[in-house]
C-alpha cells in the first residue's frame, strides 16, 4: 500500500485473497482501504478508512468486520460524519467556489438547499443508490424545471465522491436518467415583428438612447444582456468586442458594420458603454428591463423576453445559410450540443419549402 504512487485518474487495487477488499489510490496521494460485497442482490460500497490511520494488518480486520455486520444486518460500525451527503456536497461547493461563476454559484446553492438536501441529508454518500436517485427526481415532476436543474448538481457531487473514495468507481446513479421534457420557451421574432420593434426603437430613440442602443446591440450581435450591460469602451477595438469574461469566460464578438454604427454613435467619456446614472458602475443587474416591457407592449410583442433577440439572432444566421458551427461561434457557445437545440428550425425551413415546391408542382 505505501508503495503504490497516484496518477491522473483514481484507481483500485484489491487484494488477491479477500474478496471485496482493496484500496483505493486518489490524484492527490491520500489512499482509503473499502469493501465491496454482494448483498440480498446489491453490491454494497463500504469505506473502511483512511489508508494512513491504520496499521496495514488493522485493515483487513476492520474490513471482516463491517463485512459480517453488513451480513448480519446489524447495526455496521458507525460511519464518520465525514461520509455524510451534505458534509460532502458541503466540501465540493466550498472547492467549486473557484470553479463556477458567482452567480452560478448562488443558484447551485439554492437548489441544493431546496430540492437535494431534503431528501439526501443524513445519508452516507455511498449508500445512497440508483433507485433512490429516480424516486427523488420523479418527487419533482411538479417542478420539473427545477429538478433538470437540480439533477447535474447532484451528480458532480457523487460523481466527486468517487474520486474521493467514498463511491466505488463508475457508480454515479444520475447517469443515464431522462430529463423531464418542457415545452420550449424560445420565442423567434418573424421578420414583420422586427420591423414593428425597429420602428418602436426608433420612437424612443430621443429620449431614452442608451436603452434602445442596448437593445439593437442585443439584436445585433446575440450577445447575452449582462455581456452588453457590463461593456467597457476598452473592450471594443479593431471592429470587434474582446469581452474579458462571459458565461464561458473570455470570447471575441465579431461585429457587423450596423452594430458597430450604434457604439460609433455612444458618447465615450466614461469606461463603462452603459454607464450608471449616479456612479462609476454599469447599469444594475435589471436594466434594461422597465423600458423593455415599455417597449414590446406597443408592437404587441408582449411574449417577447429580451433573451429571446439572442435566439431571434441564430434563427435569422440559420435562415440565411449559417451552419450551426458557426452559429456556435457567433453565440459563444462552449459546448456545440447547446447550439444543435436551433436545429429544428431548419426542419421547419425544410417543411416549409417542400410546401413552395408542392404548390408549385400543383400549380
Amino acid at each position: 500500500v505505501r508503495a503504490l504512487k497516484p496518477r491522473r485518474s483514481a484507481f483500485d487495487i484489491r487484494d488477491a485473497k479477500f474478496r471485496g477488499f482493496g484500496v483505493r489510490v486518489l490524484p492527490s496521494g491520500t489512499k482509503h482501504y473499502f469493501i465491496h460485497i454482494q448483498h440480498r442482490g446489491e453490491r454494497v460500497w463500504k469505506l473502511v478508512d483512511d489508508a494512513s490511520a491504520m496499521a496495514p494488518d488493522e485493515a483487513p480486520l476492520r474490513a471482516v468486520s463491517l463485512r459480517d455486520a453488513i451480513r448480519r444486518e446489524s447495526d455496521a460500525p458507525s460511519e464518520s460524519d465525514e461520509t455524510l451527503f451534505e458534509v460532502v456536497a458541503g466540501r465540493e461547493f466550498e472547492r467549486y467556489a473557484h470553479v463556477w461563476k458567482a452567480r452560478t454559484l448562488q443558484v447551485n446553492r439554492c437548489y441544493l438547499r431546496r430540492q437535494i438536501l431534503p431528501w439526501f441529508a443524513g445519508q452516507q454518500i455511498a449508500d445512497i443508490t440508483r433507485q433512490n436517485v429516480e424516486r427523488w427526481f420523479a418527487s419533482l415532476r411538479a417542478t420539473p424545471a427545477a429538478a433538470d436543474r437540480s439533477m447535474p448538481i447532484l451528480s458532480v457531487i457523487l460523481k466527486e465522491a468517487e474520486l474521493l473514495g467514498y463511491r466505488p468507481e463508475g457508480s454515479n446513479p444520475c447517469r443515464g436518467i431522462k430529463r423531464y421534457r418542457r415545452q420550449g420557451r424560445e420565442r423567434y421574432l418573424s421578420d414583420e415583428e422586427i420591423g414593428r420593434l425597429a420602428e418602436r426603437l426608433l420612437a424612443h430613440e430621443g429620449k431614452r438612447r442608451p436603452e434602445v442602443a442596448a437593445i439593437r446591440l442585443l439584436m445585433l450581435t446575440g450577445c447575452r444582456k449582462s455581456e452588453i450591460r457590463t461593456l467597457l469602451w476598452s473592450d471594443y477595438r479593431e471592429g470587434r468586442l474582446f469581452l474579458r469574461d462571459s458565461k464561458v469566460g473570455p470570447r471575441t464578438v465579431w461585429l457587423s458594420s450596423y452594430a458597430r454604427d450604434v457604439l460609433d454613435g455612444l458618447d465615450r467619456n466614461v469606461a463603462w458603454v452603459f454607464r450608471a446614472a449616479r456612479s462609476n458602475r454599469p447599469r444594475s443587474r435589471n436594466w434594461p428591463h422597465q423600458f423593455w416591457s415599455e417597449v414590446r407592449a406597443e408592437p404587441n410583442l408582449s411574449d417577447v423576453r429580451l433573451h429571446d433577440l439572442r435566439h431571434s439572432y441564430a434563427s435569422f444566421a440559420l435562415r440565411n445559410g449559417e451552419s450551426v458551427l458557426a452559429i456556435g461561434r457567433l453565440l459563444g457557445h462552449a459546448n456545440p450540443e447547446t447550439t444543435l437545440k436551433y436545429t429544428h428550425l431548419a426542419d421547419e425551413m425544410v417543411s416549409a419549402a417542400v410546401e413552395t415546391v408542392g404548390a408549385v408542382l400543383e400549380g
